[in-house]
């Protein structure tokens, strides 16, 4: 595959971002594209390597070698029907996803992995450029429905497939516009949300049918929903009318610290942050809330991941006066360590577009309580801790005196997500959860009602869009093979 011995002659070449001092004044997309032919040399680099742990190491099993192959030859066309195979939607994994397959290249051994996320954006792009991307709707439809419940990556994923197959898809969706997390969490600098504006037109096209604004039975969903324009949708009148139902609807109750002076204001949510300002730059309705805004504030952004890096760069864009992450974690070495070897994923340090727009990053700090004056938060009371390895476990050791505060008039909470929060969805379908607050899936996707299937983070927490465009698929064959 690709070009024998190319490897050798040819490093790796990351796209690299537009200036610092350009796009943090704009909210368009950081990363910038290679030529075509700097991206066929990219993908001849991929080696005829034997055995491929990058599609070993892929969620939804994308053939690389294969479809590097076509790119390196300058056949856009054979690449793309490859790859769209496997993947509905490269255009968003292509942006976002953080390349399980390429730290199980073998030429990620010496760090210089083929940059196939970065091939993948340039194959769908070039696809749509060249007019390949087109509706294909089924032959025939097969007379069976499904509901999807969600229309984020999960629920776009199954109503994709499904309709391929020619079953009538519906799908619900409980905010004003279809992508869940894709939209209203990713910030515009990493997804420009015209993309997903693209797919699901193609989509439309191809017969899938969109309810949006739409509250199942007595769930709440997210902004604007409770308005006197939302479709009310019970959920036995769903059940009656559909074949099956399936759910997709996310995890995204929010990780919380219940220390002293949590009550006070300024104190908030990531995704309720992210939210926010994505539908505030579009021009959607927050449903009568505030937008946050960190302009000329000291940000405290409590949480290391991705999530925080996105906190990172919306709060420099909007003209924040300093912006400081912490995490209660070490700091991850530069390179993969000893004990995560090749294929392996390896924890190492991350550092993101955001982070280069100016922040300082702290490792290893546990916060203690928040200082507040007047109502609104002022400062954070942190220390620094050890971490120590004892009968398998890490256990977690304060420092002594190390106790320090750190400014702060606008705090984001970005420690992740929990369970499913569509507490009303689960009530009114007679569902059961696990111990971890997630939809109870018995086999594969069935839930303990046998008209009523789950898939994405609704069933096993929240993870990565690509692993809910993966399970999303992978719940479209099983229903396929059900009915």
């Amino acid at each position: 595959m690709g070009k024998p011995g190319a490897f050798l002659d040819i490093r790796r070449k990351d796209s690299g971002y537009r200036p610092v001092e350009e796009r943090i004044n704009d909210y368009s997309e950081v990363e910038i594209m290679l030529s075509d032919d700097e991206r066929r040399q990219q993908a001849s680099r991929c080696m005829d390597c034997g055995v491929p742990f990058c599609h070993w190491a892929c969620p939804i099993s994308n053939v690389m070698p294969e479809w590097q192959d076509r790119l390196y030859r300058g056949d856009w066309r054979g690449a793309w029907a490859l790859l769209q195979e496997t993947n509905p939607f490269p255009e968003f994994t292509g942006r976002v996803c953080p390349s399980l397959c390429e730290a199980s290249c073998v030429l990620g051994v010496n760090d210089e992995p083929v940059t196939i996320r970065q091939n993948e954006c340039a194959v769908i792009e070039k696809a749509y450029e060249l007019g390949i991307v087109t509706p294909r709707p089924p032959r025939q439809r097969n007379g069976k429905k499904v509901a999807i419940a969600g229309g984020g990556p999960a629920g776009l994923s199954a109503a994709y497939f499904l309709n391929r197959a020619g079953f009538s898809v519906t799908v619900y969706e409980g905010d004003r516009k279809v992508g869940g997390y894709l939209r209203y969490g990713i910030p515009d600098f990493k997804l420009d949300k015209n993309f997903i504006d693209r797919r699901i037109r193609v989509m439309e096209e191809e017969g899938v049918a969109f309810k949006l604004n739409a509250r199942i039975g007595s769930a709440p969903y997210a902004f604007g929903t409770n308005g006197a324009d939302a479709e009310l949708v019970d959920s036995k009148t769903l059940e009656a009318g559909f074949d099956l139902v399936l759910l997709t609807i996310g995890a995204r109750a929010a990780r919380d610290i219940n220390i002293s002076g949590r009550e006070n204001a300024g104190i908030v949510q990531a995704l309720d942050y992210l939210s926010l300002q994505n539908r505030t730059l579009a021009g959607e309705s927050t449903g009568g809330i505030e937008p946050v805004t960190a302009y000329g504030k000291r940000v405290l952004v409590i949480g290391g991941g991705d999530t925080g890096s996105d906190c990172v760069g919306t709060a420099n864009r909007q003209g924040a006066l300093r912006v400081t992450q912490i995490e209660v974690l070490p700091k991850p070495p530069q390179h993969r360590p000893p004990e995560e070897p090749w294929p392996l994923w390896p924890k190492v340090l991350k550092t993101s577009s955001s982070h280069l727009e100016g922040s300082e990053r702290l490792w290893s700090i546990n916060t203690k309580s928040f200082i507040g004056r007047n109502g609104k938060v002022e400062a954070v009371h942190a220390c620094k801790i050890e971490w120590t390895m004892a009968n398998g476990r890490w256990n977690m050791r304060e420092v002594p005196g190390s106790d320090f505060e750190i400014g702060a008039d606008l705090v984001l909470l970005a420690m992740g997500f929990t369970h499913v929060v569509q507490e009303g969805i689960v009530r009114d379908f007679g569902l059961d959860l696990d111990e971890r607050g997630n939809i109870r899936t018995k086999g594969s996707f069935h839930t303990s009602n046998p008209k009523v299937w789950a898939a994405g983070d609704s069933r096993f927490g929240a993870s990565l869009v690509v692993r809910a465009i993966a399970d999303g698929r992978a719940a479209a064959e099983a229903i396929v093979r059900a009915l």
